[in-house]
């Protein structure tokens, strides 16, 4: 585990050899090469940013979770040394952030305003809700058809439709928010796009949260407005980490794991044989794609040492969460697929105070999403060789640009 470090140093730390994002190998389904390479040879390692600055990167399971659960790494942005992905981020990261960049107390106290409704319990009282859309959009795309993009025709609009639900903001405007969205998490786009876009989904917002001062309604935003407690920024800023991650990340899951599975056959007829097991396979297919593929970023506020090799204060560090959850010392035989393994403890969600919040709902949205597509597409398969997917390397969440199938 993390521990207070010793006066010694890492003979890589001044020469970086790999960089961050390092490109994926032959696989599209796997880390890149460089970084599990690493967490065999050096698995505590330097790698270089995008600017030339260097940063620890932890690739190994148990000390990824060391040092998400450690106070001494903050996820604070404006703290000297954050690790910064892309231009557009550091600067974003100078500006409003929502409470995923801040420590505690402020981190815990903002937090909890939302943590009641993403509990176990609530979210499960929204099956039936979320089944009848996920019913409806899987009519509309199979009602005469024999072929669809199940990217937008089925994974993508199903988050969304969720997540605007939950929080009050009108579906019509997806279109928007979802370009929107792709330009922030995408990590080649030009800083005055990046910026553009945050400026408008910043505007958008806040304005719909003023709105809610007048006309209240069920949604999560007109109950943080109706607390009294923050301002229309803070909220604005809640609005965007949840409406951003909401929709992305489930949606790049949904068509991952159904490719995943049409290209393990074996994996896919178990689980059309026993699809009491879909929370299960859920979890594995989480593990094995980790599709938050850039990692989770920290910076050290102490001397710390992990893995036996010490981080000191205000350096940067990278927890690579895709080579975490396949880690042969947690996971033997990890870059297999096995819908009937032990997942427990994957970090797919990250770990520590700062795991993802929703990870409730984005559980259950994809076991309703894959029972949906399975039960309903006996005969479903790829309308296109596996050569031609598109994959979004560039993007911050690993996925998919479109899913051609037929059935």
């Amino acid at each position: 585990m993390a521990t207070a470090a010793p006066a010694t140093s890492h003979p890589a730390a001044a020469h970086p050899a790999t960089s961050h994002p390092a490109p994926r190998g032959a696989c599209p389904f796997a880390p890149p090469p460089a970084y599990q390479q690493a967490v065999r040879d050096e698995p505590v390692t330097r790698v270089a940013l995008w600017d030339g600055a260097p940063c620890w990167l932890v690739t190994r399971h148990q000390d990824t979770r060391d040092v998400l659960a450690d106070p001494r790494f903050s996820a604070d942005a404006a703290r000297p040394g954050f690790p910064f992905l892309s231009a557009a981020a550091r600067q974003i990261g100078a500006g409003k952030t929502s409470f995923i960049r801040m420590d505690d107390p402020e981190h815990s106290r903002l937090r909890r305003m939302l943590t009641g409704d993403f509990t176990l319990r609530k979210t499960a009282a929204l099956r039936p809700a979320i089944q009848q859309v996920a019913d409806r959009l899987f009519a509309a795309m199979t009602t005469g058809r024999t072929r669809a993009d199940l990217v937008a025709d089925f994974a993508l609009p199903l988050p969304s439709l969720v997540i605007c639900l939950l929080l009050g903001v009108p579906y019509e405007d997806h279109e928007f928010f979802q370009r929107c969205s792709r330009s922030l998490l995408n990590r080649d786009s030009p800083v005055e796009e990046v910026l553009a876009a945050q400026d408008a989904l910043t505007e958008y917002l806040d304005t719909l949260t003023d709105s809610k001062r007048g006309n209240p309604d069920d949604g999560i935003l007109s109950r943080l407005v109706e607390r009294g407690e923050l301002p229309t920024e803070e909220i604005g800023a809640m609005g965007r980490l949840l409406l951003i991650a909401g929709h992305e990340t489930t949606a790049n899951m949904t068509a991952l794991s159904v490719l995943a599975l049409l290209r393990h056959p074996d994996q896919l007829a178990h689980l059309r044989a026993h699809p009491e097991a879909t929370p299960a396979a859920v979890e594995e297919l989480l593990r094995w794609l980790s599709i938050v593929q850039t990692g989770v970023t920290r910076v050290a506020v102490e001397d710390v040492e992990v893995g036996g090799v010490l981080i000191r204060a205000g350096e940067g560090v990278i927890c690579q969460l895709n080579t975490a959850n396949r880690d042969e010392d947690r996971y033997p035989d990890g870059d297999t697929l096995d819908l009937t393994r032990d997942t427990r403890r994957h970090v797919a969600f990250g770990f520590g105070v700062h795991q993802c919040l929703g990870q409730p709902l984005a559980r259950l949205e994809l076991e309703i999403a894959l029972d949906t597509l399975l039960r309903g597409l006996p005969d479903l398969r790829l309308a296109v060789p596996f050569e031609e997917i598109r994959f979004r390397h560039e993007m911050t969440v690993y996925g998919i640009e479109t899913l051609p199938v037929t059935w």
